[in-house]
């Protein structure tokens, strides 16, 4: 149907007419956008968990109780490769740093990289 045509009676009118789909589970790359939003949920996450530690330590949490103890191991897993690139003599700065370097490199990385995918 020509765009400048008037509507016939019957006929029901498809708002998307014209117009590519960008999103729904039947559009072209729709794979990639998932993948897309899988790396930038895990990327989140990462960060997330790390953040949080960082919270919980500044707030000094009991780091006893089961759910601070899980947060830390987390973030300790996430942050394996950057422990002790800053060593300051006040703890809260320490953590802040050590742990904070990670979240936002996991964020540009995990961001950039699903940015890319979505490109796909």
């Amino acid at each position: 149907m020509n765009n400048a045509e008037p509507m016939q009676e019957n006929q029901q009118y498809d708002r998307n007419q014209g117009h590519s789909r960008r999103y729904g589970g039947a559009a072209e790359g729709s794979g990639a956008q998932r993948a897309a939003l899988v790396i930038h949920t895990i990327a989140d996450i990462a960060a997330l968990f790390l953040g949080l530690w960082i919270l919980l330590y500044l707030l000094d949490a009991n780091q006893a109780n089961v759910f601070v103890e899980f947060v830390k191991n987390v973030a300790d897993g996430l942050a394996w490769w950057s422990q002790d690139i800053f060593t300051m003599d006040t703890d809260g700065l320490r953590v802040l740093l050590n742990y904070g370097l990670p979240a936002v490199i996991y964020l540009l990385i995990g961001h950039g990289i699903a940015s890319r995918v979505r490109r796909l």
